[in-house]
C-alpha cells in the first residue's frame, strides 16, 4: 500500500531533485524491410517507422503530464543498418542514403534520436559491415538525429583489432567532417565491447536481432535524488547505512520507470522490454553523478578512493533497482560522461581527473570513456589504442564498455567546446603523447579470455 508520505516524497524527487524518465525508446526490427533494391528498402524503413512509432512522442508527453513525471526524450532504435542494407548496398554512399532515410523519419516523428546506424563486428567484418563503417563520417555529417555504434569485441569472441584500427581512422574522419560544428559528429558515435541488444540510451542503442518486431524500453535517471538523500541523512554514517540508503532510493527511482514503461507499452500496443536503471547525469546543476561521489567522501572525482566509491554506488543502484522492475537490462548502473556532468567538468578543470583515472573508473561503472574531448591533433592510432584499452576492460570483465571520444578539430588542451542540449560541453583533455602505432598496426584479433569458454 502506497501511503501519503511516499507520494509526497516522490513529488519532491520530481519537483526539486531532477527525477525524470530520461528516455522511452521504441526498438523496431527492420529485418522485414531488407531487400535487393536500395529505393525499396529505404521506402520500407520509413513506412515501418512511421507506422509503429507515429504516436511515440505524443504518448510520452501525455504520460508525462498525467503522471507528473517528465519524460525527457523519445527515441527509436533499429536493427543494425549493416544487416538491413547488406543485400542492397554496394558502396558506402548507399548506406548514407539509409542514414538520411532514418533521419527524415526521425524528424517527421519528432523523436530526439534514432540509433542503429550500426555494425556488429566483434569477430570480423562482412563487406556490408565495412561499407557502413566507412560511410559513418558522411552519414553523421549529413544528418542531425542519427546515432551510430560499432561493436568491436566481446568476452566470447575477443577483439577484432582490424575493426579497432579502422574505428580510430573513422573517429578522426568524423571529427574533421563536422569540424565547423565542434566535431559534433563524434558525439553521436560510440565504439563498444559487449554491446547489449536492449540499450535505450544513445549513442549506443540498436535493436538487437534477439528482440521481437517492436518493443518499448525505458531509461530512468535520478542522480539528483540520490545526491539529495545522501546529503540530507548520510553524512558521517557507516558504509552499511550508506549502501542501504542508496539501494532504497534506487528502488523508488526505478519503480517510477517501471510504471511509465508499462503504461507507455500498453498505449502503444507493443511489448514492454526493459528498464535501464542507470544514473545518467545532465549538464543541469544538481543532476550530477560526480556530486554523489563527492557526497560519499572524495574531494573531487579522481581523488584516491574514487573508484571504490563508484563501485559502491553502481552496485547499490543495481541491487535496489532489480527489486523494482520485472525486467532490468540495457546498461544499468552509473554513467560518467565528462561533458554531460558539471561535477566531472569541474574535476577536470581542478586537475583531479585524467583520462587514465577515468579508464580505471570504467572498470566498475556502466559504460566507459564517454563524451571526452581531446585535442584535434590526436592521431588515429592513439584513438584506436584508447578504444582497444577500454574494449579489453569489457572483454576481460564480462561487461559493456564503450568509447565516445571527440578529437575536436582545431582545439588544444585547456580549450572548452560546447555541444549543446543534453550533450553539454567539455574541456579538452590531455592524452598520452607516447605512441601505440606499432601495436594497432598488427592485423587480426586478440583472442577471447580463457573464462569465456564456459558452457
Amino acid at each position: 500500500m502506497i501511503n501519503l508520505s511516499e507520494v509526497i516524497e516522490t513529488n519532491r524527487m520530481i519537483l526539486e531533485e531532477n527525477l525524470d524518465v530520461r528516455t522511452i525508446t521504441m526498438g523496431i526490427s527492420l529485418l522485414d524491410c531488407a531487400g535487393s533494391s536500395l529505393a525499396k528498402t529505404c521506402a520500407a524503413i520509413e513506412a515501418k517507422l512511421m507506422r509503429l512509432a507515429g504516436r511515440l512522442v505524443r504518448t510520452g508527453d501525455d504520460i508525462g503530464r498525467e503522471f507528473g513525471v517528465p519524460v525527457v526524450n523519445k527515441r527509436i532504435s533499429v536493427t543494425p543498418a549493416a544487416i538491413v542494407g547488406s543485400a542492397c548496398c554496394r558502396r558506402p554512399a548507399d548506406f548514407v542514403k539509409i542514414a538520411k532515410t532514418l533521419d527524415r523519419a526521425a524528424r517527421r516523428l519528432g523523436v530526439n534520436f534514432v540509433g542503429g546506424f550500426s555494425a556488429i563486428v566483434s569477430k570480423g567484418m562482412t563487406p556490408a559491415d565495412e561499407m557502413l563503417i566507412r560511410s559513418i563520417p558522411e552519414a553523421l555529417a549529413s544528418t542531425e538525429r542519427v546515432c551510430s555504434s560499432v561493436n568491436v569485441g566481446s568476452t566470447k569472441t575477443g577483439l577484432d583489432m582490424d575493426a579497432v584500427r579502422l574505428m580510430g581512422e573513422i573517429v578522426k574522419a568524423t571529427a574533421e567532417r563536422t569540424r565547423k560544428r565542434g566535431s559534433i559528429g563524434c558525439a553521436k558515435l560510440v565504439v563498444l565491447c559487449n554491446a547489449p541488444d536492449d540499450n535505450p540510451f544513445m549513442a549506443g542503442a540498436f535493436h538487437g536481432v534477439t528482440e521481437g518486431d517492436a518493443v518499448l524500453h525505458v531509461g530512468v535517471s535520478g542522480p539528483g535524488v540520490v545526491h539529495r538523500v545522501l546529503a540530507g541523512s548520510c553524512r558521517g554514517v557507516d558504509f552499511e547505512t550508506l549502501c542501504e540508503t542508496v539501494k532504497r532510493t534506487a528502488f523508488k527511482i526505478t519503480r517510477v520507470g517501471q510504471i511509465v514503461a508499462q503504461e507507455a507499452a500498453k498505449r502503444l500496443g507493443v511489448p514492454f522490454g526493459i528498464v535501464d536503471l542507470s544514473l545518467a547525469p545532465t549538464p543541469a546543476v544538481g543532476d550530477s553523478v560526480a556530486d554523489i561521489l563527492k557526497e560519499i567522501g572524495v574531494e573531487h572525482p579522481g581523488a584516491p578512493g574514487t573508484t571504490a566509491a563508484l563501485a559502491l554506488l553502481n552496485d547499490q543502484v543495481k541491487k535496489g533497482g532489480v527489486m523494482a522492475s520485472s525486467y532490468v537490462g540495457g546498461l544499468s548502473g552509473a554513467f560518467i560522461p565528462v561533458s554531460e556532468d558539471q561535477g566531472m567538468i569541474d574535476a577536470v578543470r581542478a586537475g583531479a581527473l585524467s583520462i587514465e583515472k577515468l579508464e580505471a573508473m570504467t572498470c566498475v561503472c556502466s559504460v566507459g570513456l564517454d563524451m571526452i574531448a581531446v585535442p584535434g591533433s590526436t592521431s588515429a592510432s592513439t584513438i584506436a589504442g584508447v578504444i582497444a584499452d577500454e574494449a579489453a576492460i569489457g572483454m576481460v570483465n564480462q561487461k559493456t564498455t564503450a568509447v565516445r571520444i571527440i578529437p575536436v578539430a582545431g582545439r588544444k588542451v585547456g580549450d572548452f567546446v560546447e555541444f549543446g542540449g543534453l550533450l553539454g560541453g567539455a574541456p579538452v583533455m590531455k592524452v598520452s603523447p607516447f605512441s601505440c602505432e606499432r601495436f594497432v598496426a598488427r592485423r587480426g584479433r586478440i583472442p577471447a579470455p580463457i573464462h569465456s569458454f564456459r558452457n
